[in-house]
């Protein structure tokens, strides 16, 4: 199955690309601000090792062709504003493409999710990779709902996803 990254895509405002271990630094903040982990259990409680963890998830998915996050860069800023990307995950046994999104704090409430999660559908409707997609959302946290409801998902169940309950919204694309 082939690696599924939506490298040098570009939106209105954004342009994705494969995250880069010098990214680090400027994805630290999101594990600083306590919002960014407020509804997943779980996660190591030092911002720089829960960073190093999802850096390491990251760059393994890379290598095992399981899709994965692509740094999210303003186009005119050349800012890292966010991680998007299509992965595969397996939900209830069942694998499927999930279209994950995270932002830094301060770039939050400007659309870029959902300009984002957008592209991430449209790629995979052009490139016919799968009858639909998922997106595993705690069950309490509404913006991230918000921007899935955007991206023309609904809710299709409840379930628990590592130790925690989330709601699978879905598109059928």
């Amino acid at each position: 199955m082939p690696i599924h990254l939506l490298e040098n895509v570009t939106t209105e405002r954004l342009l994705f690309r494969k995250v880069a271990p010098s990214d680090f630094q400027a994805w630290l903040p999101f594990y600083h601000d306590p919002s960014s982990t407020l509804y997943w259990n779980g996660l190591p409680k030092d911002p720089i090792i829960a960073c190093n963890e999802q850096f390491y998830r990251i760059f393994e998915r890379y290598e095992l062709n399981l899709g994965g996050m692509n740094a999210l860069i303003h186009k005119n800023t050349g800012e890292l504003l966010g991680l998007c990307g299509l992965l595969l995950q397996t939900v209830d046994g069942v694998s499927e493409w999930e279209i994950g999104y995270s932002l830094l704090p301060k770039f939050r409430k400007m659309g870029y999710a959902t300009e984002a999660a957008k592209a991430c559908k449209t790629y995979a409707t052009n490139n016919k990779l799968a009858p639909s997609l998922i997106s595993i959302i705690h069950i309490n946290n509404n913006p991230s709902i918000q921007v899935a409801i955007k991206n023309g998902m609904r809710l299709d169940k409840t379930t628990t996803y590592k130790n925690n309950p989330v709601a699978i919204y879905r598109v059928q694309l």
